[in-house]
């Protein structure tokens, strides 16, 4: 089993950056894939970025594309997701989560974070 702990969520201006945070804890294998999902109040999980451990291959939403940067550092088991010129529309609660293979679709992650608040004022 995996544990998984997000920080860095707080309030900010539209306009500025934050940068989330994902320390894996347990059973990891390189060869997993971890990603960012976002919810909002009353919409449903959407996808956000996901890097494949082992060569770093990444994927975006196209809502994020340009403004957000996944990355991990091996060496703390830490995956990161750097969000520049952020807008009131990426307000949501923020979950990283693993997988064993690439995929958008939430329901293929199966260890999730308890999930960090990320609100975007105008």
């Amino acid at each position: 089993q995996v544990q998984l702990v997000e920080s860095g969520g707080g309030l900010v201006q539209a306009g500025g950056s934050l940068r989330l945070s994902c320390a894996a804890s347990g059973r990891t294998d390189s060869s997993y894939t971890m990603g960012w999902f976002r919810q909002a109040p009353g919409k449903e999980r959407e996808f956000v970025a996901y890097i494949i451990w082992s060569g770093g291959i990444t994927n975006y939403a196209d809502s994020v594309k340009g403004r957000f940067a996944i990355s991990r550092e091996d060496a703390k088991n830490t995956m990161y997701l750097q969000m520049n010129n952020l807008k009131p529309e990426d307000t949501a609660t923020y979950y990283c989560a693993t997988s064993s293979r690439p995929s958008r679709w939430s329901d293929r992650y199966d260890n999730w974070g308890q999930g960090t608040q990320v609100t975007v004022s105008v």
